[in-house]
């Protein structure tokens, strides 16, 4: 970092995600904070401090930045951030500004190799660091899907060149209620068949349905990927048209369904009670047809503490029943009242992504930005 006035969002991800001695130093309001921020490994190395207060304060040292580790100074486009990374340096300190602040942070996606589920090729998650997104793709024989894709697609588009892929259609398992989707405006690119489950295909606070062109999926429908093939599975309850795509025996793309440590909250259109038992009936067909080393790969994370050893996302279906409190539940009265008395106020900002990604209305870069701020609030 030294001698550079900024780092980028990618330079970041990847310095953290190595290991890098990196301090961050958020310089926005402890509220904006507490919507989303930074995860550094240590929470030593993560300081927050308004600009004004921090000048006031005295120096970096004053509030236990280390002069011997590099910083990353953060606000939220990038502009104060870059006056209080000068002043620290005149001060001796290593810092930068992080280039487009927090709002080039949320969109940053950083691609993860990981080791192909049998009978593919090929596996890349998108990391989506700043919401806790995950999208995929996943390939065989020269051809790949791409599975809950973020708005920025081009490392998705940069992954399937590298590895010789041709991207053949674009899924959704679910109408996403955090962050606009890349599905549409991606399979239209590249003249390739976007797929959704039908009964997410209108607005669920009212039933208006969407305008998004989209070829339906089924239960039980196969989406060829190469010589191989994805399973449909309905799986309802976080919303009324959520889908797992299951690759045989070896992988489950679960959407918002099944996370690491919890499941899908069924209550973001206001019908917690009806979409609880549609999720405990999901819960129990998958436990009744899903093999124990089946692997799970969510949409969604909350910490790094539901990384693999890959750094991937991720976990055993086998091992899920015992460590995902509501996959080990046992009882449909257990279930619901673990779910319902977890329930709080969804984000209003769920209204207008769920009506963007319907395409029932539009917005522009600055409005998309502020709707997605913040880690995601998919998981009971």
């Amino acid at each position: 970092m030294a001698n550079l006035a900024e780092i980028s969002p990618h330079e970041l991800a990847r310095g953290l995600e190595n290991g890098t001695r990196i301090q961050v130093l958020d310089i926005r309001a402890p509220e904006r904070v507490a919507a989303g921020a930074i995860a550094v490994p240590s929470p030593s190395r993560f300081h927050n401090m308004p600009g004004s207060q921090l000048v006031r304060a005295g120096g970096g040292e004053a509030i236990g930045l280390d002069p011997a580790v590099p910083v990353a100074v953060v606000c939220g486009h990038g502009n104060s951030s870059k006056q209080i990374a000068a002043w620290l340096g005149a001060q001796g300190f290593d810092a930068r500004s992080l280039r487009g602040g927090m709002a080039r942070w949320m969109a940053t996606v950083l691609p993860r190799p990981l080791a192909a589920p049998a009978g593919f090729d090929v596996l890349t998650q998108f990391d989506r660091l700043g919401k806790g997104a995950l999208g995929y793709l996943l390939g065989q024989g020269g051809e790949a899907v791409v599975i809950d894709p973020p708005r920025a697609t081009d490392p998705i588009l940069a992954a399937a060149e590298t590895s010789g892929l041709r991207i053949t259609a674009v899924l959704d398992t679910h109408l996403h209620a955090d962050y606009v989707s890349g599905g549409p405006s991606l399979a239209v690119r590249l003249g390739v068949a976007y797929h959704l489950h039908p009964a997410d295909a209108v607005y669920p606070y009212d039933g208006t349905p969407g305008r998004l062109d989209f070829t339906p999926l089924a239960d039980g429908q196969r989406i060829p990927v190469g010589a191989a093939a994805l399973t449909v599975v309905h799986t309802p309850g976080h919303t009324e048209g959520s889908v797992t795509f299951l690759g045989d025996d070896a992988v489950a793309f679960t959407g918002d369904f099944v996370f690491v440590r919890s499941v899908g909250r069924p209550d973001l259109a206001g019908r917690a009670d009806a979409w609880t038992d549609a999720l405990w009936l999901s819960v129990e067909r998958a436990r009744r047809e899903w093999p124990a080393d089946l692997v799970v790969r969510p949409a969604h994370y909350v910490s790094d503490a539901e990384r693999l050893a890959d750094r991937g996302v991720g976990g055993r279906f086998g091992d899920l029943l015992k460590t995902n409190e509501p996959l080990a539940l046992r009882t449909r009265d257990a279930f619901r009242a673990w779910v319902l008395t977890r329930t709080r106020e969804a984000p209003e900002a769920y209204r207008a992504i769920k009506a963007l990604n319907l395409a029932l209305r539009v917005a522009g870069e600055a409005e998309i930005e502020d709707l997605e701020g913040g880690k995601n609030e998919c998981a009971v």
